[in-house]
């Protein structure tokens, strides 16, 4: 008697043997990692990531770029055209604007990396504590409400009103100003997080809190803090020039770009290139950091993912 007849499917070794598997059926998918893949699909942080790169690398070779001395004063120049000897100009004093304005971005991006990373550490400790430890809840965020309360910049002119104008001064007073935000950011985090069920699985087998914090905590905060460590310094930037531009951030004789424009805002009417490029490229980083910032929210939101 034949297999068919005793298999009531009709299911026979033969057939098993030429039965088409999961791979004959089914296309296969081409992997689409690799840098370039990423950046193909992120085009926001593709563009917001050149240009910030772009701007790291004129402030690191600014003096590679065809400048002069940005602080030499040649009275006899002074408030020349834009041309072919000056590229951007000269202001009143004959310094050439184009070697100020690259070496301003190194103040610039000094100024908004290092209030982007102190403030990001600073934060993600006291939102961490205030969002894991109750009884401390209360205390921090009421203290961070207080702050909060004053709008950055003013904070900011109040503490730098109690010291001499210097970048070290300025980083950190610009510092002080954006801890709260972020200390917010990461506390609404870590209330959502210490009640999954991993977290209540680690206290129950008896986890100290330093560690649950460090291994289950932590590491699923630095996607939103990254995102908002960028928006920290594209403000940081601007506030930096706000200071500046009211002369109560960096000292005059330091090229920045806020000092650029506000020693160009008298001969606005009449010489506008002083004040316009500087302007441009304080714009330019600003937005390209901003675009980056975009980028990284959704490429590391899994809601906001594009689908493949």
């Amino acid at each position: 008697m034949s297999a068919s007849i005793l298999d009531p499917k009709g299911i026979t070794a033969a057939n098993v043997a030429v039965a088409p598997t999961l791979p004959d059926i089914m296309p296969p998918v081409k992997a689409r990692g690799g840098f370039f893949g990423f950046m193909r699909r992120n085009p926001a942080i593709a563009i917001g990531g050149s240009l910030v790169l772009l701007m790291v690398l004129v402030a690191i070779f600014a003096p590679l770029l065809f400048t002069t001395d940005p602080t030499a004063l040649a009275p006899a120049r002074r408030t020349r055209e834009p041309s072919a000897m000056y590229w951007f100009g000269t202001d009143m004093l004959g310094r050439d604007i184009y070697s100020r304005v690259l070496y301003g971005a190194r103040v610039s991006l000094l100024v908004g990396f290092s209030v982007a990373v102190l403030a990001s550490i600073i934060g993600l400790t006291i939102g961490m504590i205030s969002g894991f430890i109750r009884w401390a809840d209360s205390i921090i965020m009421r203290v961070m409400d207080g702050m909060m309360s004053i709008p950055p910049i003013l904070l900011a002119i109040a503490l730098m009103a109690l010291t001499r104008g210097s970048v070290q001064n300025v980083i950190i007073a610009i510092t002080i100003a954006e801890i709260p935000r972020v200390s917010r950011l990461v506390r609404g985090v870590v209330l959502s997080l210490r009640e999954q069920p991993y977290v209540d699985a680690a206290v129950a087998a008896g986890t100290r809190t330093p560690v649950i914090i460090w291994r289950h905590i932590l590491p699923n905060t630095l996607a939103p803090i990254t995102v908002q460590a960028t928006y920290i310094c594209a403000s940081a930037m601007i506030v930096e020039s706000i200071l500046s531009f009211i002369g109560a951030g960096t000292p005059p004789i330091i090229p920045s770009w806020g000092n650029i424009m506000a020693e160009g805002r008298a001969l606005w009417q009449v010489k506008p290139y002083i004040v316009f490029f500087p302007a441009i490229f304080l714009s330019i980083t600003v937005l390209a950091v901003n675009l980056l910032g975009d980028g990284l929210r959704d490429a590391l939101d899994p809601r906001m993912a594009k689908r493949i």
